[in-house]
């Protein structure tokens, strides 16, 4: 009796959300107010364990230690690259042939892209309300191993180039890094000066409102997506709102399970089924990776929610240290209810454009 007793008070202390279990309810409230548990984390198609990453999903289904049944059924009819579980092989066949993305023409792009600038640039253009940059470095400094943007590139949701041009840094260049830029001196003698550049791509994206006005994401500012873009930026000299940045190297769904970033070049091939960065590296190339890894993760079904966001006031009280005594009275379906996301999930943008 009292072993029913206690496993029975085991499962009333299991996380609903990860299905750790605690010894005391105590225990598990504090867990469940620092994990942020919430609908827009990675999920098992199987069971439903909540996982923080699809890292971590993916461990839980084909890693070292996979749990036993998830294993099975995935790999029966689960989609390696986006851990769907579908309902049949034959839907699982149909899927892979979507979901699986190819390298495409992006040799013949940079080939072309050799022969001059690209400037479709227009602010009042309303067709690209998400654009993509990537930028290629070459080295400065005595040693070389100061980045300075030599090329940029910018295009937009259907993967057509909006801007791009080779760059004339400030500084002299003393590595140009030739083996994975493919720059020559001869291509930076009479490239648009760096400043210039600046100032288009900052214009561009603002498309009208001054940056220090830029204050929600339902505005005229286009969202910006790209891979390390804090580094980018950087080196553009551009000055943009984290609010409007989709970076792939720091959203929590695409980090490590040690919350470290995944390089590009392995997020591509995991998660899109082909390989870039191969020799000579083209900027058109990784903006076209981050952008499809960004609609992918847009395009997510998720439980629409008034207030999404652990950080919205809505829910600033949701798990305040003065309802302790309510909350240990809560089943833990009931706490997983009312947790909320301490990230900003990219489906949320969809919302957006409708």
């Amino acid at each position: 009796m009292d072993s029913r007793k206690e496993s029975s008070e085991n499962m009333r202390n299991k996380c609903a959300a990860c299905y750790r279990q605690f010894n005391k309810m105590e225990h598990l409230v504090e867990h469940m107010r620092i994990s942020f548990h919430s609908n827009h984390e990675p999920k098992c198609g199987i069971c439903q364990k909540h996982c923080r990453s699809f890292e971590s999903l993916r461990e839980h289904l084909i890693g070292p230690l996979p749990k036993a049944e998830c294993e099975r059924v995935f790999k029966e009819r689960g989609c390696d690259l986006c851990l769907t579980i579908l309902g049949s092989r034959y839907a699982l066949q149909l899927h892979r042939e979507k979901c699986q993305f190819s390298r495409g023409n992006n040799g013949l792009l940079y080939r072309m892209a050799n022969l001059g600038i690209q400037d479709e640039m227009r602010i009042d253009n309303s067709r690209a309300k998400v654009v993509s940059l990537a930028c290629k470095m070459v080295g400065g400094g005595s040693d070389g191993s100061l980045d300075l943007c030599a090329r940029v590139c910018l295009i937009d949701e259907h993967e057509k180039i909006i801007f791009q041009t080779y760059v004339k840094p400030h500084l002299p260049v003393t590595n140009y890094r030739y083996e994975t830029t493919g720059i020559r001196p001869e291509f930076l003698r009479d490239a648009m000066p760096l400043r210039q550049v600046q100032r288009k791509i900052q214009d561009y994206l603002c498309n009208g409102e001054p940056t220090w006005q830029i204050r929600s994401r339902g505005g005229k500012a286009r969202i910006l997506v790209g891979h390390g873009l804090d580094h980018d930026l950087k080196c553009l000299e551009v000055e943009y709102p984290a609010i409007l940045i989709r970076d792939t190297a720091k959203y929590p769904p695409l980090m490590k399970t040690s919350k470290l970033s995944n390089s590009l070049k392995y997020l591509t091939k995991a998660y899109l089924g082909y390989d870039i960065q191969i020799g000579i590296q083209d900027p058109y190339e990784d903006c076209v990776a981050t952008m499809r890894l960004y609609m992918r993760m847009r395009s997510q079904a998720h439980k629409v929610e008034d207030y999404p966001m652990a950080s919205d006031p809505q829910n600033r009280n949701n798990f305040a240290s003065w309802r302790q005594s309510e909350l240990e009275r809560m089943t833990p379906e009931k706490m997983l209810e009312i947790s909320r996301s301490d990230y900003y999930c990219w489906c949320l943008d969809s919302k957006l454009s409708n």
